[in-house]
C-alpha cells in the first residue's frame, strides 16, 4: 500500500498550497476539501482540487502533485487533465469553440477522444516568409466531453507546439483544424490567456 500513501501525502501537500480563501465554482471551499482528507475521500478530493484549480490561480507544483496522485490512483483521464493544466499555467491557455465538419464536407468519419492526444494542425493566419500559409501543431483538449464526434461542438482548449506562434489570437478570431487537406474543423477562439509564472 505504500503507493496509495503516496497518493494521499501528494493530495494533502496540494491542499497546502492553496489560500484558505479559496473556494470552487460550487461552493466548495478548502476547509471542505481538509474534511474529506480526513474521512479519506480521496477522488473527491482529487475531483475537488481539479474544481479550485480551474477558478483559483494555482502553481505548476499544485497540478504537479494533482497528476502524480491521479496517476497511483490510476485516474488516467484526471492524470492528463492535470497534466495539461499544469503545462497552461508555463505556456498561457488558448481557449475556442471548435465545430468538426461533416465526413461529406470532407471532415473526419469517426469520434475521436477528447483527453488531449489528438495533435491536429491549425491555420491560425501565419505564413511562411515566402507568403505560404503555415500550419501549427496543437495538442487538443474537449471540455466536459469524453469525445467530440463528426458535425459535433464543444469548447476546446489547445496546448500549440509552438505557443508564442498563438500569442496573437484574441477573441472573435476563427482558426481552422486540419487533419488532412481539407479543413477538419473551425474554431473561433473564446480565451487567450498568458502563462502565469
Amino acid at each position: 500500500m505504500q503507493g496509495m500513501d503516496d497518493a494521499f501525502t501528494l493530495l494533502r501537500q496540494a491542499v497546502d498550497l492553496l489560500p484558505e480563501d479559496a473556494v470552487a465554482e460550487n461552493g466548495r471551499t478548502v476547509g471542505d476539501v481538509r474534511e474529506d482528507v480526513r474521512r479519506q475521500e480521496w477522488e473527491m478530493v482529487l475531483g475537488v482540487l481539479e474544481e479550485i484549480g480551474d477558478v483559483h490561480p494555482v502553481s505548476v507544483d499544485f497540478w504537479e502533485l494533482l497528476a502524480e496522485a491521479a496517476r497511483q490512483m490510476m485516474l488516467e483521464r484526471s492524470r492528463r487533465w492535470c497534466q495539461w493544466r499544469g503545462w497552461e499555467v508555463q505556456h498561457g491557455t488558448v481557449r475556442a469553440t471548435l465545430s468538426l465538419m461533416d465526413p461529406h464536407e470532407g471532415g473526419r468519419r469517426t469520434a475521436f477522444s477528447g483527453d488531449g492526444r489528438l495533435r491536429p494542425m491549425w491555420d491560425i493566419g501565419n505564413r511562411t516568409t515566402d507568403g505560404e500559409r503555415e500550419l501549427s501543431i496543437a495538442r487538443l483538449w474537449v471540455e466536459y466531453e469524453q469525445q467530440l464526434g463528426p458535425g459535433e461542438t464543444a469548447d476546446v482548449r489547445l496546448a500549440p507546439l509552438r505557443p508564442e506562434q498563438w500569442r496573437h489570437l484574441k477573441p472573435g478570431d476563427v482558426i481552422f483544424m486540419h487533419e488532412a487537406q481539407p479543413v477538419a474543423g473551425i474554431a473561433e477562439i473564446i480565451e487567450v490567456l498568458p502563462p502565469r509564472v
